[in-house]
């Protein structure tokens, strides 16, 4: 990572997939000009599938740990991005230092069917949190204006 890298906490409900995957996504496609860390409001796992569906993309989570979002209270970052309403709800009664965005998406973990119907929704899921992420880093000086996805809380 380069000095100076600009640095965001993405949250979610259990640190086990949404917040993983967009840790390991923009830690990739920030160009080391990003620093991501990923919390939860309770550490669970790093859901399996999750692991499986980043390795397609060639991004390696399988050596992550779960967080509680409590270890990163006192720290500053210039993002707070919550993937969850339960955590935007929660977290705002924190103070987490940074702007705050939210950027809901359902959680793939609570998917059901075989094991390729699970891997579809964790790949929706990953698609999504990916593009959302390419749109905030163009450009680079200045966050999307989404109403419906972006809101502070």
């Amino acid at each position: 990572m380069t000095t100076g890298a600009k640095k965001v906490l993405f949250l979610c409900t259990g640190n086990s997939v949404r917040s993983q995957m967009a840790e390991g996504l923009l830690n990739t496609l920030g160009s080391g000009k990003w620093k991501a860390q990923s919390g939860g409001i309770i550490s669970a796992y790093i859901h399996p599938l999750a692991i499986q569906v980043m390795q397609e993309i060639g991004i390696d989570i399988s050596e992550k740990t779960s967080k509680s979002m409590d270890q990163f209270i006192n720290q500053r970052f210039d993002y707070v991005i919550t993937l969850c309403d339960d955590a935007a709800k929660f977290c705002s009664n924190f103070g987490f230092r940074g702007k705050k965005l939210h950027w809901p998406f359902e959680d793939p973990a609570a998917a059901i069917g075989t094991t390729e119907e699970r891997l579809a929704v964790f790949r929706r899921i990953r698609d999504g949190i990916k593009k959302k992420i390419e749109a905030f880093l163009k450009p680079e000086s200045s966050e999307p204006i989404d109403p419906i996805a972006s809101f502070q809380f």
